[in-house]
């Protein structure tokens, strides 16, 4: 072979092997993406995290949920910080393992805004103040009067210590002065709310779900506040709490989709795309709202970091207050 057959082989294999890294990051995903949901099956994560997961199939080709239940959350993210970091595997996070387990947990092996990245936040679960009829309370001003007046004889339920629930019911007791009513941890907000509709306990701060509203709407319980900065589109004739008097109550559980730190932006791009469209998507919006969830848009690593920094500005001092450590 002569000299100059030689050298244009060699550069055509050296232009090859410069291009193939940028032909690889280009073909993502390249094989079937795999959704992290940290709880079990059947829970409000999993529950909108599978119906995220099929609204980007489209975009994404075949996505599969996996759930990895246990530790508040925590076992499921650690699964996902053991994957590779490029974008074939997904987590499902919440304010619970993206904000509150980094304050309420003794030990935490990760850290949430430097292990990953937000792709987007789309939606919230609103905590509510709600009574017994048996309560003679149609409004907080009215319920602080009655817990007062009764000091240390009332409780107040919740899905469980260090959730959504169980801070918003603190966060409840600071900006108003209660000190003596007592919570009652429960496992999980089902128990919690059988507990209320029959009267056993008289107050609870449940997250506002279906189940919530028709139980309000049947007169089996009465939400008196939602804790929201505005009145919520599923339940517009509930009041917020702030209309109430009671400023900056807000307690929300966001859910949203990130990836690994590190994940190439070609990837990062794909999926916020996908989900882009997905929150865009008018049948996505409906199923939220039918199960109780509000529809939010903060989309992008920018958008999420605020807003993850703003919920743990908002919820630490309640933390410390109550000295809760998990």
């Amino acid at each position: 072979m002569r000299r100059r057959d030689v050298l244009k082989l060699g550069l055509a294999a050296s232009a090859t092997a410069l291009a193939a890294p940028s032909v690889r990051a280009q073909a993502y995903p390249s094989r079937p993406v795999k959704l992290v949901v940290p709880f079990a099956a059947g829970g409000v994560n999993d529950i909108v995290g599978r119906q995220w997961a099929e609204k980007v199939k489209g975009a994404l080709g075949n996505v599969y949920v996996e759930n990895h239940g246990g530790g508040g959350g925590t076992i499921g993210v650690m699964e996902a910080k053991r994957q590779d970091a490029d974008g074939h595997t997904v987590l499902f996070g919440s304010a619970s393992t993206m904000v509150l387990n980094e304050m309420t947990r003794t030990t935490l092996h990760y850290d949430p805004r430097k292990d990953f990245v937000p792709i987007a936040v789309f939606c919230v679960t609103t905590a509510s103040i709600a009574v017994h009829p048996s309560v003679p309370a149609k409004n907080l001003q009215e319920l602080v009067a009655h817990i007062k007046a009764n000091a240390g004889k009332l409780t107040f339920g919740s899905a469980g210590t260090g959730t959504m629930s169980h801070l918003t019911g603190e966060l409840f007791k600071l900006k108003t002065g209660l000190k003596d009513l007592t919570h009652v941890p429960y496992k999980g907000a089902g128990p919690g709310m059988a507990d209320l509709v029959s009267g056993h306990i008289p107050i609870m701060s449940p997250n506002i779900s279906k189940q919530v509203l028709n139980f309000h709407d049947g007169g089996k319980i009465r939400v008196l506040a939602a804790a929201s900065p505005k009145r919520l589109k599923g339940a517009p004739t509930i009041p917020t709490g702030i209309e109430q008097g009671i400023p900056d109550f807000v307690g929300q559980l966001f859910l949203g989709i990130f990836v690994r730190a590190g994940t190439p932006k070609p990837a990062i791009d794909k999926i916020t795309e996908a989900t882009r469209a997905a929150m865009a998507d008018a049948a996505f919006e409906k199923f939220l709202l039918d199960s109780g969830f509000e529809p939010v848009s903060y989309i992008g690593a920018d958008a999420g970091l605020k807003y993850m920094a703003e919920e743990f500005k908002r919820w630490k001092p309640v933390v410390d207050a109550i000295g809760l450590k998990v």
